[in-house]
């Protein structure tokens, strides 16, 4: 049977990132790599991060939109299924930031897959800048339930962007209590404790972490269920082929964190071909943060994601749509 990982966290916590060390290091201990990109919204940005990984030993599948759940649990199994008869000896999955992870569990007691595949490690990813800013704690009881939903089954929780100006000075302790407070307010029994969380840099983890990483299985916890999906909470807005410089598009995309008319915005991400810098890929979960870094070309657009997303006041900044 066929291994699967789920790496799974929050909007912008860095889940492309860590995927992209987490497999290269399976495939140097000669493991062949199946990833399946899940994301909310109908263009996938990410897999031109993931784009070096592919050959003969990792090949990639994507389930982008889907109008209903149960659109998107279709496409998602059809792609599970076409992985396995690729004969990958792992499959990494890379959900959205929105993602219930008991979806995936429901799909492998499904036929076939419940003959194709096992259950492998769970890993959460969370945020140490947000953790710092109590930044679950002031998200809607939505996001709560989905914090809530990815730290349940983790066998571990990585804390990111520890190095980073706003971090928890405690990242650890922040995760905890934090992580905990969001499985307590959905009934969940499961408690997170600090031997479970690992605060890590991304770029330098070592194949010692990544070993033990990839053996630290899963957890199964019951709690209350919340259809965030189906009620239409969480929106993402495209805007495409823009032309800007580098100094219009910092305060285009600062003035949509900073401006509460725009809704809750969890993260501004994408690639664009600035004036005055050549191709670019810009990923910010708030106006302080706000990564931008050459890249290769790619499609121009923006992605921006959040949560009650008032599209005409975006506009006010970006040609959404």
């Amino acid at each position: 049977m066929h291994k699967i990982d789920l790496i799974t966290g929050f909007l912008g916590s860095g889940k492309t990132t860590f995927i992209s060390k987490y497999a290269a290091y399976l495939m140097g201990r000669g493991e062949r790599i199946g990833i399946l990109e899940n994301d909310f919204g109908a263009i996938n940005v990410d897999r031109v991060l993931l784009a070096d990984l592919l050959g003969d030993k990792c090949g990639m599948e994507m389930v982008v939109g889907g109008d209903t759940l149960e659109t998107h649990r279709r496409r998602m199994k059809t792609k599970l299924i076409a992985l396995a008869m690729n004969g990958y000896d792992r499959v990494i999955i890379e959900p959205s930031g929105i993602f219930d992870v008991d979806e995936l569990f429901d799909l492998l007691y499904e036929d076939p897959l419940d003959r194709m595949y096992e259950m492998g490690s769970v890993i959460t990813l969370a945020d140490a800048v947000s953790l710092q800013q109590a930044y679950v704690r002031d998200f809607s009881r939505e996001s709560r339930y989905l914090s809530c939903a990815q730290s349940a089954c983790a066998g571990r929780i990585v804390i990111s962007k520890v190095d980073v100006p706003g971090a928890a000075q405690d990242p650890v302790t922040e995760a905890v209590e934090t992580l905990n407070g969001c499985l307590t307010e959905f009934g969940c029994k499961r408690r997170i404790t600090p031997d479970e969380c690992l605060a890590a840099n991304l770029n330098e983890l070592t194949d010692d972490v990544l070993e033990k990483l990839s053996r630290c299985g899963y957890h199964r916890a019951s709690h209350v269920k919340l259809p965030v999906m189906a009620e239409g909470d969480y929106e993402s807005l495209f805007a495409y082929d823009l032309e800007l410089e580098h100094d219009d598009l910092v305060s285009r995309v600062r003035g949509i964190f900073d401006d509460p008319g725009c809704g809750r915005i969890f993260r501004i991400k994408g690639y664009m071909n600035v004036k005055d810098r050549g191709w670019t890929e810009i990923n910010a979960t708030s106006s302080d943060s706000l990564g931008m870094q050459p890249a290769p070309s790619s499609e121009n657009v923006l992605i921006v994601i959040g949560e009650n997303v008032n599209a005409d006041a975006v506009r006010k900044w970006l040609p959404v749509r």
